[in-house]
């Protein structure tokens, strides 16, 4: 079984989460947004499933990871600790083709769709998931933007960033949420989260029911929060060193 985090760690999670909210909220007030419009994604990969049972006790509903086999692992974990909650999986990390069939049945979105092939085989594998079972609707996706281009990073470039969005779109079993990104290392901060604002935009213009724009993390919220994120994902700032396990 399970166990549960200690006293003290639970102490650390409930400070920590509760300065993560008020940057949120002191965030939301610079820039004229009510807090409400931005939600807290916590990620909690490599995070034991006890810290994750603290987190929901505190009130956090949504969590991240990007590792198939860990998450699925914790999802089952997690309703052993606390049956019954209404919990939100997001896949945030690359994801290859071949594990799309291991995340559909427990995830609620995946957050780091960056190609067309990825997109085929999620759809395909929802389809597959609908037709035994395993899922009761369509999976909400957001599709990765890349900012700088870089391959390395992940993200779909400027050039391809709408046929993406289309194909998205019009799948069976994906719904488009809108677009995820991640300011790259060293570039202008400012700069980055305009142009992360401007893409959510042209998603927007063409599908306007695709609101959410995840962007911003532990290091950078306040600047996304301005530059009109809905999704803040914090994982160090919340959970800290993530060596750390429950104790």
């Amino acid at each position: 079984m399970t166990q549960e985090a200690s006293p003290e760690r639970r102490a650390e999670l409930e400070r920590r989460l509760g300065e993560v909210r008020a940057r949120i909220a002191k965030a939301c007030a610079a820039a004229g947004r009510d807090p409400d419009e931005v939600e807290l994604l916590a990620v909690t990969k490599t995070i034991s499933a006890a810290d994750v049972a603290a987190l929901v006790d505190l009130g956090l509903v949504a969590f991240g990871e990007n590792r198939a086999q860990e998450a699925a692992a914790k999802v089952e974990q997690l309703r052993a600790l606390r049956p019954g909650a209404p919990l939100r999986w997001h896949f945030v990390g690359g994801l290859q083709r071949n594990k799309a069939k291991l995340v559909v049945p427990w995830v609620t979105r995946v957050e780091s769709v960056d190609s067309a092939r990825l997109a085929a085989a999620l759809d395909k594998a929802v389809l597959r998931a609908l037709d035994a079972g395993a899922r009761t609707e369509p999976l909400p996706v957001l599709v990765q933007y890349s900012v700088d281009g870089d391959p390395d990073r992940g993200g779909v470039p400027d050039d391809g960033l709408l046929a993406l969005a289309d194909q998205v779109a019009g799948a069976s079993g994906l719904v488009l949420d809108g677009l995820m990104s991640v300011a790259p290392l060293g570039a202008d901060v400012e700069e980055s989260f305009a142009a992360i604002e401007a893409a959510g935009r042209r998603v927007r213009s063409s599908h306007p029911g695709a609101t959410v724009l995840s962007a911003g993390m532990s290091g950078d919220l306040e600047v996304a929060i301005r530059h009109g994120s809905t999704v803040a994902r914090v994982g160090t700032a919340l959970v800290g060193d993530r060596t750390l396990t429950s104790r």
